[in-house]
């Protein structure tokens, strides 16, 4: 009788004792197979979970970056026309000016030459805009008998390589006058009325209301008739501009950038404007900066919270997978045991007569440990399949559709089920080992004596 056909009859002699040996194997390997599955797809799951809400914080930060720099962008729009209203806030003047003079008498006497500010105008200066040169002296207006600011200006100078801007102030026309309260309030002028400057006609065209500083005492008229009267044809004492929005020492830029076009010159910065648009500016950034900072930390600790969530249910399955798999294949081992042990037992007059028509103690025990094997890869087999399935159909509870593909990317999952198929048939034979060796020693005298 070949080993072959040993097997076979040993299978088909006890078909339930092979059949329960296989199904606990199975078990064993189901239990192994499934749990790693379902812990590699929590870990594929856990990192399409995140990923998705990743990238949806991400749009809608985009989105959210998008907004506050349109709203910034609109925020500082509305501020700098708000800051217009605040006017020339940059002063440029020849370097010997005196600036006490200008403050106790609101006058000037240093001059430079007219063309200055169309020197500025074509250059590339960046740091200023809407120049606008001017002479200024304190006069006695003998016709009135009255001191006054005498101011002449012109339209302002475009810089022209940013193009025609709104002009911050209306130029006074040639013949026309614009007079400040308080002294339109003391001579009771009118618009349309006619005075007489220094021997020459004026028409009242513009009447200020009180603004609180020098401008009450103050009357415009054309720059080229206020340089005819001061005797200043072709100069100027002063060019005001307006600063734009620079950041780090705005006044610091603005003289180096000036000096290096005008030399000869100085710039005073009038503080009070200067701070106001300073701090409109930097309340404008700061709004949109902390709108987008709470996005940010919004999306953080969403993205945080679901993580925290996903490691905790992979911790619980973790520790469930180590309690379960090695008690299912202690179990299986157990079992598929006392299955041998017993089928050893019941066959012992059997194999006493295969023992005494001269099969050897190595051949019975190669037929009990081959009959071993084939419970172990049956049940590897099945157990595998059993496990794969059931882990994927648990795991499948998320929104996530997972393959083999996936579940061998978390790690060689292949590995694993290759593992099951080799390790269960080991289980198996060691399981069986101790009661195949009892049974091939045996003397078969003994066991027929026995029966």
């Amino acid at each position: 009788m070949t080993l072959h056909h040993l097997v076979l009859r040993e299978i088909g002699h006890r078909k339930l004792n092979f059949v329960l040996s296989m199904v606990s194997v199975a078990v064993a390997v189901a239990c192994v197979v499934g749990s790693e599955t379902l812990l590699r797809l929590d870990r594929v799951v856990t990192a399409d979970i995140l990923g998705r809400k990743q990238a949806e914080i991400e749009q809608r930060v985009a989105d959210r970056r998008a907004e506050v720099e349109q709203a910034g962008a609109a925020l500082q729009d509305e501020i700098r026309k708000s800051m217009l209203g605040l006017g020339f806030n940059v002063l440029i003047l020849p370097e010997g000016q005196d600036l006490t003079e200008l403050h106790l008498d609101g006058t000037l006497s240093e001059t430079m030459p007219e063309n200055y500010v169309d020197r500025l105008a074509n250059s590339d200066i960046v740091t200023v805009n809407h120049l606008l040169p001017s002479v200024t002296q304190r006069i006695h207006w003998d016709e009135h008998d009255l001191d006054v600011i005498l101011t002449g200006t012109r339209g302002e100078v475009p810089i022209m390589h940013r193009g025609l801007k709104k002009p911050l102030l209306d130029a006074v026309e040639p013949g026309k006058m614009v007079v400040g309260s308080e002294i339109h309030q003391r001579l009771g002028l009118s618009e349309g009325d006619r005075v007489t400057l220094m021997g020459k006609e004026f028409t009242i065209s513009t009447l200020h209301p009180p603004r609180g500083s020098s401008d009450d005492v103050t009357i415009w008229i054309d720059l080229g008739q206020a340089q005819e009267l001061l005797g200043l044809e072709n100069l100027i004492h002063a060019i005001l501009a307006l600063e734009c929005d620079c950041a780090g020492d705005r006044l610091a830029m603005i003289r180096a950038e000036i000096s290096a076009i005008l030399p000869g010159t100085k710039v005073i910065e009038r503080y009070s404007q200067a701070l106001a648009r300073a701090e409109a500016r930097t309340q404008a950034k700061e709004t949109a900066e902390q709108a987008l900072e709470q996005e940010l930390r919004a999306g953080d600790d969403a993205l945080q919270h679901e993580a925290a969530g996903r490691a905790e249910i992979e911790r619980r399955r973790e520790q469930f997978a180590g309690v379960l798999v090695p008690f299912a294949v202690l179990a299986a081992a157990v079992w598929v045991g006392l299955l041998a042990f017993g089928n050893a037992r019941q066959r012992s007059g059997e194999i006493g007569i295969l023992r005494a028509i001269g099969l050897r103690s190595r051949q019975i025990l190669t037929a009990f440990l081959t009959k071993a094997v084939l419970v172990g890869l049956g049940g590897a087999i099945l157990g595998a399949l059993l496990g794969l399935v059931i882990g994927l159909w648990v795991g499948q509870g998320t929104s996530t559709t997972v393959g083999l593909r996936e579940l061998n990317g978390t790690g060689s999952f292949a590995v694993v089920l290759v593992f099951s198929l080799l390790f269960a048939p080991l289980l198996s034979v060691v399981a069986s080992w101790l009661p195949a060796i009892l049974v091939s020693r045996r003397d078969p005298a003994t066991v027929l004596h026995a029966d």
